[in-house]
């Protein structure tokens, strides 16, 4: 089996979770907007309207987390990885997905998903008068989890096989700017 063409696989995936968050964010700037205006325009406010914009806040950090990984974007502690080889960069990505990255994102699955189907079944709704169902919410942290979980078995694959010769990883990375 090619283990690199499931990379690929991934990564398309990753890619259209990030194309729906890069989407959030505009629709979450387009309702907070609206909601302003109506609320200073004609005095009127919903409950469902601010709780919207906490779903696509989420939506956008838990959808666009596994793009951000993909591109290698995410934080890192750049004390050790900007002073190292390449080669040495791609071991501790390798280590760090193995033993901080997966455990984690495998033990919030774990966690989040009776969470989110408990939500489910019993129709949960929001204690706020005008508030919305809560199940979309909460069916947004096992999916991000898992789709981060995905990439980063992606990119384990990718770094062993850039390790083995087989796949070219550029892994510079530039330090935020503080």
């Amino acid at each position: 089996m090619d283990f690199l063409k499931l990379t690929r696989i991934a990564d398309g995936i990753s890619d259209v979770a990030g194309y729906i968050a890069k989407w959030l964010v505009l629709l979450a700037c387009a309702v907070s907007a609206g909601n302003a205006v109506v609320r200073y325009l004609f005095s009127y406010s919903s409950n469902g309207l601010l709780e919207i914009q906490w779903y696509m806040f989420g939506g956008i950090v838990l959808l666009g987390a596994a793009q951000t990984l993909r591109l290698n974007e995410h934080v890192r502690v750049d004390l050790l990885y900007s002073n190292v080889s390449d080669r040495t960069r791609l071991w501790i990505d390798i280590f760090g997905f193995t033993f901080f990255l997966l455990p984690v994102m495998g033990y919030l699955v774990s966690l989040t998903w009776p969470f989110f189907y408990n939500s489910f079944k019993s129709g949960e709704m929001s204690m706020n008068a005008g508030g919305l169902i809560l199940w979309p919410a909460k069916l947004l942290l096992p999916l991000g989890f898992s789709l981060l979980f995905l990439q980063g078995v992606a990119e384990l694959v990718k770094r062993i096989a850039a390790l083995t010769g087989k796949l070219r990883i550029d892994t510079h990375y530039e330090a935020p700017l503080q």
